[in-house]
């Protein structure tokens, strides 16, 4: 069943548990995380984000992933992630996503703010959750993500609270010292800073960057106020590597197809069972 970030975060932030983003680019990776919810009894969000779309398109992935989305048996959010184009998050929404990003960590608090607020008010009349981020969630091995320690790319609890305020916004996700990609040494977690957050507003916080953590890492996070975790990187490896086994003279697509549905499935399981949120659906 297709349904909005509300229907699934209020009860896993209720109860410590978390629900996972994880993003996919083609009907394979689809039917891998579709298939890991479904045997798991698992809510999960999927969609794609908007450093992806050179690999498949808004239009070409909502011709399946809103029809699997209605058909699944358990509750699926279909999730436009990091959207920074006004236009292209719309559109998103127009062609049946159910959730959206407005990614505006970059800019000031002040136009963060202005930004996601607008967004929050076009969101609503689709029937559409949102979700912003506040402080700057970097790329692993970039300057930003390597500042430990630097206030200014951390979320301020103070500030949470104002932006969430001034919003409206149904999701928050916060930089705690979670990077994107692969990391090039271990993470540096702010717990302190997350719970504080939590204690402040009662939005679900969403930790972005979580390939490569570690399962207590994760359960630490969920712990301490965590209700979305977002995955990418971990079943898009899963995928290669499940191409490059089963690849052998002679070999088609078409023979390569089911070992790598099954092996993102398992990859999205893992992360399941450590984020708790089987048989939550």
């Amino acid at each position: 069943m297709l349904v909005t970030l509300n229907d699934v975060l209020i009860d896993a932030q209720k109860n410590k548990y978390a629900v996972g983003l994880f993003n996919t680019v083609n009907l394979e990776m689809a039917k891998g995380v579709l298939a890991a919810a479904e045997e798991t009894r698992s809510p999960v969000i999927i969609g794609t984000a908007e450093v992806l779309l050179p690999y498949a398109g808004l239009e070409d992935l909502s011709y399946f992933l809103v029809p699997m989305a209605k058909k699944a048996k358990v509750p699926v959010v279909l999730h436009f992630d990091h959207g920074l184009t006004p236009e292209l998050i719309i559109k998103s929404m127009s062609l049946g996503f159910r959730s959206i990003m407005y990614d505006c960590s970059v800019n000031t608090l002040e136009e963060n703010i202005t930004k996601c607020r607008e967004m929050a008010k076009i969101a609503k009349i689709f029937g559409a959750s949102i979700e912003a981020e506040l402080g700057h969630v970097g790329a692993a091995g970039s300057d930003a993500a390597e500042a430990d320690g630097h206030d200014s790319i951390y979320t301020d609890p103070l500030q949470a609270k104002e932006f969430v305020e001034s919003t409206n916004v149904d999701a928050l996700a916060v930089a705690i010292g979670t990077a994107h990609g692969a990391y090039k040494s271990k993470p540096q977690l702010d717990l302190k800073r997350l719970k504080e957050i939590a204690s402040t507003i009662n939005t679900p916080l969403v930790l972005h960057g979580g390939s490569g953590l570690s399962d207590e890492d994760f359960k630490n996070c969920i712990n301490n106020g965590i209700a979305k975790v977002n995955i990418f990187t971990d079943i898009n490896c899963a995928a290669a590597k499940a191409a490059a086994d089963g690849y052998k003279k002679g070999c088609g697509m078409t023979d390569l197809m089911g070992n790598i549905i099954d092996e993102i499935k398992e990859a999205t399981m893992k992360k399941m069972n450590i984020f708790g949120c089987v048989r939550k659906a």
